[in-house]
């Protein structure tokens, strides 16, 4: 399995970027997706989650800001980002695991290379 993201780019504060995560190779019905983001001297912080039932979980800091949703049949995550802060600028990874229900703290078998995502004030 092999993920490429792609939508990351620099944007001014309040604007908005998606990004997508397209997955290569296998998958399956049951599976758990999520977006994890790290900027420079921070720790990696779990940003959206969605299963395959369409149930999803939002970190704090993005709710009501950010959207994830999954094409199953493309096999594509999104992630909309709307009013987006400078808070919000990472590099932003998307990650993927053929077991459900790992939500933001799970061990995901796959990683993206990830995409940057800089927003200026």
């Amino acid at each position: 399995v092999q993920l490429v993201e792609s939508g990351g780019g620099s944007v001014q504060a309040g604007g908005s970027l998606r990004l997508s995560c397209t997955i290569f190779g296998y998958a399956r019905i049951t599976f758990s997706g999520a977006w994890f983001r790290q900027s420079p001297g921070k720790e990696r912080e779990g940003v959206a989650y969605i299963d395959n039932y369409g149930g999803s979980v939002y970190a704090d800091s993005v709710k009501g800001r950010f959207t994830i949703s999954a094409d199953n049949y493309k096999k594509i995550l999104y992630l909309q980002m709307n009013s987006l802060k400078p808070e919000d600028t990472a590099r932003y990874y998307c990650a993927y695991d053929l077991r459900g229900g790992l939500q933001l703290g799970g061990d995901y078998s796959y990683w993206g290379q990830g995409t940057q995502v800089t927003v200026s004030s």
